[in-house]
């Protein structure tokens, strides 16, 4: 019979197999997975105006000016990877997005969420909702600066005007990230990198195609990219078409080349791009706009200043025509308080044609961090921003 003592040390024995035990078995070979947290949080503070305000969409009295404070796609990352040997690893990552002027969630996981596998042989694979197409435009503007002066305010839209000449946005692969998606990337090759990516419903959001009788949708993106050192080239070719398409559905074309070179802290870029849409049950041109952009920063030490001049031309499809272009202007100068945080001052204007209707890339009804503002054909709006930007 065991004294107290004797039991106490019985006890802890017994509980220190009891761990070892579990620790062996298969459910928690989690425990090996390294998990990763990063992100950052990013406000703005300014000044909204429209210019040429269109008395026609406007109340006589409406102010034309607002002053805001707007998220700038704050997002907590978490990224997990697991060994499984060979050269081979599991990988999965979790973004997040968070609104911190609104205390809100900023609608959850909405930026790049995916599962998959990597190896330094043959690449890596992922499934779920992926950055395609929108994004190639080669402008560091936004890493630091206002994400609303980004040039993708104009080169990822076209102009959808009605009989009645009331023309709006409409975004082109989303403007966003893709859902339903299956995502390759090579290993790199001599400093060439190649991203394919296929969607089963890349418009819509989940797939659906039992119980119709129209045709099934999908979506690809062929993205090569070279990097040689100093330069920069990519191309990016996007096709897309939504699951069972109605009289009013779209189906997406995209071109876009991108590139840039670099003299020390000197940037000079250029992108291209060219967006097509046609009717998706009558095969009908509605869009064919083409836009370019010319990116420039220069950064020394702590100091950055980044600009772009951006223009799209007039729409020749059938939902465009005459006067549907709009030039942008955007310069931005960011100073790094830190490794981790920088502040920056952005200023960027959009100069719409008589009935074009572009805006700043976020702002308009149901985006994020903003007011529910459209801006009407012909109108200028113009944006005057300090943003706070602290990376963890």
């Amino acid at each position: 019979m065991f004294n107290e003592r004797e039991n106490y040390w019985m006890n802890k024995k017994l509980l220190a197999v009891a761990v070892a035990g579990a620790l062996a078995l298969p459910g928690v070979a989690l425990a090996q997975s390294s998990v990763t947290i990063s992100g950052f949080l990013k406000m703005s503070f300014g000044q909204y105006k429209l210019g040429n305000m269109n008395s026609a969409a406007r109340p006589a009295g409406t102010n034309n000016t607002e002053s805001r404070l707007t998220d700038d796609s704050s997002r907590i990352v978490f990224n997990i990877r697991e060994d499984l040997g060979g050269g081979v690893s599991a990988i999965a990552q979790v973004d997040w997005r968070i609104a911190p002027d609104s205390a809100a969630d900023g609608g959850g996981p909405t930026g790049n969420n995916h599962i998959g596998l990597r190896s330094a042989t043959w690449g890596q694979i992922i499934f779920g909702r992926q950055d395609m197409h929108y994004g190639l435009r080669e402008s560091n503007l936004t890493a630091k600066g206002d994400l609303k002066s980004d040039s993708i305010s104009l080169l990822a839209y076209v102009q959808s005007c009605n009989v009645a000449s009331v023309c709006l946005k409409r975004s082109i692969a989303n403007a966003t990230r893709t859902p339903n998606a299956i995502y390759y990337r090579t290993p790199t090759w001599g400093g060439l990198d190649v991203y394919l990516g296929y969607s089963t419903n890349p418009l819509g959001a989940q797939e659906g195609d039992i119980g119709s009788t129209q045709r099934k949708g999908s979506g690809y993106n062929v993205n090569p990219v070279f990097n040689g050192g100093n330069w920069t080239v990519g191309y990016s070719y996007w096709q897309a078409k939504q699951d069972a398409p109605t009289v009013t559905t779209l189906d997406e074309r995209g071109d876009r080349i991108a590139g840039s070179y670099r003299w020390g802290g000197l940037m000079v870029g250029l992108a291209w791009d060219k967006s097509k849409l046609k009717t998706a049950l009558g095969g009908v041109q509605t869009n064919n706009r083409t836009a370019w952009s010319i990116p420039v920063q220069y950064t020394w030490g702590p100091h950055g200043v980044y600009g772009h001049y951006t223009e799209a031309k007039d729409d020749k499809g059938t939902a465009g025509g005459s006067s549907t272009g709009a030039k942008m202007y955007a310069i931005t100068y960011a100073y790094d308080l830190s490794k981790r945080t920088s502040f920056a001052v952005n200023y960027a204007q959009i100069k719409n044609d008589s009935r074009a209707a572009y805006d700043f890339f976020t702002t308009g009804s149901g985006n994020i961090g903003t007011a529910t503002s459209v801006v009407a054909a012909g109108e200028d709006p113009r944006n005057l921003t300090f943003t706070l930007r602290h990376a963890f």
